[in-house]
């Protein structure tokens, strides 16, 4: 015979079950826009990237994509109104000034709490004109300004403790890949996550040349990584592992500190 306390839970639980409560259901996967819309370079890479975020969101259950691949996707997918349906947003290796339907309540969105993620060109994407920087680079917080070739580098890793960069250790090391120099970079406004500390084509000279960061935006979390040229560098595992967190981060699914190291 069960004792009291046994037979008294087990009902509890059966009445539960009866009732259809009898666990909390698992949290919804979250929905993306993954833009991969450009107005100029247009890399190869980039089925791949679909294919490989596509697949890093279904496998880890946590988020869905919605693909704007060209004008009239873009156009139909970032209307006030459609912006309000997703969680967060992917740019991958998208290029100049893309067709959003309302910039400015994109950017809002992601001030009021949406997440945003951006690969490799990324940041060279709504340029600013007339010396002016663009709002959506104030959002990012780099710009492309130019690369050199294709170069082996070994990335440092800035913050052993943030998700996106962690599984690294201290370092990641690429064989090949487009290293971006970037202007209108604050180190002291982001959060540093991966950086070189030589120039990745002129190793004799030193200096600190960002690879990947994260900050604040308003309510919003911004992850952004200018690697991602080639596809090699996105079926890496370890960079797979390395958007997949950083996107998570972005949503809010897993911890990790945005304050920047330098004031």
């Amino acid at each position: 015979m069960k004792p009291p306390i046994l037979r008294s839970i087990l009902c509890s639980l059966s009445l539960l079950i009866a009732s259809g409560i009898a666990a909390p259901a698992a949290d919804a996967p979250k929905k993306i826009l993954l833009v991969t819309v450009t107005k100029g370079f247009r890399h190869s890479s980039i089925p791949t990237a679909t294919k490989v975020i596509s697949e890093l969101g279904e496998k880890s259950k946590t988020f869905t994509v919605d693909v704007a691949a060209n004008d009239a996707d873009l156009l139909a997918k970032s209307t006030p109104e459609k912006l309000k349906t997703y969680d967060g947003f992917i740019f991958a290796n998208t290029t100049l000034d893309l067709p959003l339907a309302d910039k400015q309540a994109f950017l809002d969105a992601i001030k009021g709490g949406k997440g945003f993620a951006g690969m490799h060109s990324a940041s060279d994407t709504f340029h600013g004109k007339d010396g002016k920087v663009d709002p959506y680079i104030e959002m990012l917080g780099g710009e492309f300004q130019t690369h050199g070739a294709q170069v082996g580098v070994e990335c440092l890793v800035n913050d052993t403790k943030h998700p996106s960069v962690k599984h690294f250790g201290e370092a990641y090391c690429i064989e090949k890949e487009e290293i971006y120099l970037l202007k209108n970079y604050d180190r002291t406004k982001v959060r540093n996550l991966l950086s070189l500390d030589k120039h990745p084509n002129k190793k004799s000279e030193a200096g600190h040349f960002p690879i990947a960061w994260c900050k604040d935006y308003g309510a919003g979390k911004v992850f952004y990584t200018s690697l991602g040229h080639n596809e090699s560098v996105w079926e890496n595992k370890a960079f797979q592992e390395h958007i997949l967190n950083g996107i998570k981060w972005s949503l809010g699914l897993v911890p990790g500190e945005s304050v920047p190291q330098m004031k």
